[in-house]
């Protein structure tokens, strides 16, 4: 276990944060994770919409929901109506579809734009962490429990560690972006 591990897994934490959320982002293309904060009211109760149904992406801009109990596709439909996924789901009684529309030019850049919101607030959650850590070092400093060039060098390679994770970001951000602009 490094000295470090504490604060690189809180700032992998950050990363999947992230991941999630541009994975929920909608992009024009479907993309299933728009749904995972969906409940369904299942024999009285609140039920995740994957537990309750099989979701499947039959066609790139189609999300199509097999519930396994078809009665429950009015409760889903009616789920789906009142989240903040802004689409309106079709029914054939037995399964339902989400058509996803072809975003505008200016829906394209607010998304960009929410994009890169992200993108900066995990970059400002790493650093908070990286604060942290060399808080932590500092303190063990100062009661002697480390050198000064113990500190010096902790300090470099947690530096290290973001720099690392701020790339990633980055790198997340632009994928996510190029995908948003080429739909």
């Amino acid at each position: 276990m490094s000295k470090y591990e504490e604060f690189e897994t809180k700032m992998q934490k950050t990363i999947s944060v992230l991941s999630h959320d541009l994975a929920a982002l909608r992009a024009g293309r479907a993309n299933p994770a728009i749904l995972d904060k969906i409940t369904v009211s299942y024999y009285g109760t609140p039920t995740p919409l994957s537990q309750v149904a099989a979701i499947s992406v039959p066609e790139p801009r189609m999300i199509a929901i097999q519930p396994w109990d078809v009665s429950l596709a009015k409760e889903i439909e009616k789920a789906i109506l009142a989240s903040d996924i802004g689409i309106t789901p079709t029914s054939d009684g037995k399964i339902i579809r989400l058509v996803f529309p072809q975003p505008t030019e200016e829906r394209r850049r607010e998304l960009v734009k929410d994009v890169k919101r992200f993108g900066e607030d995990s970059k400002v959650a790493i650093r908070s962490i990286r604060r942290d850590a060399i808080e932590k070092f500092k303190k063990m400093q100062k009661n002697s429990e480390i050198t000064e060039d113990d500190l010096k060098e902790t300090e470099t390679d947690i530096q290290k560690l973001t720099d690392k994770y701020c790339k990633n970001i980055d790198e997340m951000v632009t994928d996510k972006e190029k995908e948003v602009m080429s739909v």
